[in-house]
């Protein structure tokens, strides 16, 4: 958790992970002479375009054979690379389940009202906004207003930020939501930029702030209540991402829940070997999710929840994750790590008897 305590930040070192592979061609394939070369591979010449392409529109085959050429004589990762990753990293565009009325949330998840929130021009975020469950009876019937003024009510809130793929409506994420509601928590379930129906791409630089304006908006209504980011698998990425920007604004009055510390390195994983090499691009598109480097610039309260079983996020990553927050902490109270026991796996840490109180007692302390 990344919490409501105001010091100064100890900077370390900003670094990216990168591979020395570039792919490149050679030299260009094609004589940019004629149009008609456009069509020569392997020395077989396309004769019938050579009869009736007239020569006129010589100047039009040169200006698109060297558009071709420039193409192919430059890095193939700065023109095929960086959305393809992208594509493979966020997996936006699996919109699983499919037929989810997101617009009616309460078909998932009970007492919860839809909204959206514009976070910069061009850009609509949907937003779930779950009450606790002992605020259920008073919700029914109730709209937006109601629940924007139910965030003043001292009820921690949590702003949920997931993983890849899907949408604030897959089922995993209604339970965890669903226990967090259980547990006494307002969540926030917000769809990233390109997830969902929300609109626009997702980049690391987009997720980030998506994040940071879900949080504001929910501080500018919470009144004295804490509002908290909370990260699952990709999400932790977004939240300490988010977390650096808004602690380098002077914004320290933030508590944040890392569930399964998860970095570029982690998700690349799951990829076959040849996708591996392929860190470079995604360092220039800026998809580089360094948890381990934000950490760093933080001291606001942090909690690293990981399951012993995780398949997905070993749970090395996220010892390794808290040694670095843990060295760079100036108040070491502040950072704290809890690994679940075996059964709960990379999805469902939500169902461990331990979650709720594991939060609610760091979050006493902290708030204390």
């Amino acid at each position: 958790m990344i919490g409501d305590q105001s010091q100064d930040n100890d900077p370390g070192p900003v670094t990216s992970y990168a591979s020395p592979c570039t792919l490149a061609f050679g030299p260009p394939l094609y004589n940019p002479e004629s149009i008609v070369s456009i069509f020569v591979a392997d020395g077989v010449e396309n004769k019938w375009l050579r009869r009736y392409f007239p020569n006129s529109c010589s100047a039009l085959g040169r200006k698109i054979v060297a558009m071709y050429n420039s193409f192919t004589s430059k890095s193939l990762k700065e023109h095929i690379f960086p959305p393809l990753m992208e594509m493979l990293i966020f997996l936006n565009l699996c919109k699983a389940p499919l037929l989810t009325d997101l617009k009616k949330p309460e078909e998932k998840v009970p007492h919860t009202m839809n909204f959206y929130v514009q976070p910069e021009p061009g850009v609509v975020l949907g937003v779930w906004h779950t009450v606790p469950c002992c605020r259920a009876e008073d919700a029914k019937g109730k709209d937006r207003c109601w629940y924007e003024a139910a965030l003043q009510d001292g009820n921690p809130i949590m702003v949920y930020l997931h993983g890849n793929t899907g949408h604030r409506g897959t089922a995993h994420r209604c339970k965890r939501i669903k226990v967090l509601s259980d547990g006494g928590f307002h969540v926030l379930s917000v769809d990233y930029r390109g997830f969902g129906d929300s609109t626009g791409r997702p980049t690391e630089r987009g997720l980030a702030v998506d994040a940071i304006c879900i949080y504001q908006w929910a501080k500018a209504r919470s009144g004295g209540t804490p509002v908290c980011l909370w990260g699952h698998s990709l999400g932790t990425g977004v939240a300490t991402d988010a977390a650096k920007i808004l602690e380098e604004r002077g914004n320290k009055c933030l508590h944040a829940t890392i569930s399964r510390a998860e970095t570029i390195k982690t998700i690349c994983r799951k990829f076959p070997r040849c996708f591996r090499t392929l860190i470079d691009s995604l360092k220039e598109d800026r998809i580089v999710f360094a948890n381990d480097e934000n950490v760093k610039f933080l001291s606001s309260p942090l909690l690293i929840i990981h399951g012993v079983d995780d398949r997905i996020v070993p749970v090395e990553d996220a010892k390794k994750l808290y040694e670095t927050a843990y060295a760079a902490y100036r108040h070491k109270e502040r950072v704290k790590m809890v690994i679940f026991p075996p059964g709960f796996q990379h999805n469902y840490l939500c169902k461990s008897p331990m979650f709720v109180p594991v939060l609610r007692d760091f979050l006493s302390k902290q708030w204390a």
